[in-house]
């Protein structure tokens, strides 16, 4: 297997402006974007993507990686309040 040749911050910056108006596409027709994302690099990146969809959509918007897949749908409500706000040990 061939190692991967890491991405310049140039095509890193580049990458990600050209993504979010496709994963903006997706989540507003369906709900959610999957994308093989396997190594640090790219799960780095596709966060960085899913973070600035949501601010052009005006909507929360969460990612999840498993190290092979990335998925970016819109955040529930729980798990805006479970990420902001956790309880409080009494």
């Amino acid at each position: 297997m061939s190692a991967r040749t890491p991405l310049t911050s140039d095509e890193k910056l580049r990458a990600e402006a050209n993504f979010v108006p496709l994963v903006a596409e997706h989540l507003t027709t369906s709900g959610r974007f999957r994308v093989s994302a396997d190594t640090p690099e790219l799960v780095e990146m596709f966060q960085n993507v899913a973070h600035s969809v949501g601010e052009l959509l005006g909507r929360p918007v969460a990612s999840y990686a498993n190290g092979r897949y990335m998925v970016i749908t819109f955040a529930e409500p729980t798990e805006l309040t479970s990420a902001v706000a956790p309880p409080l040990d009494r």
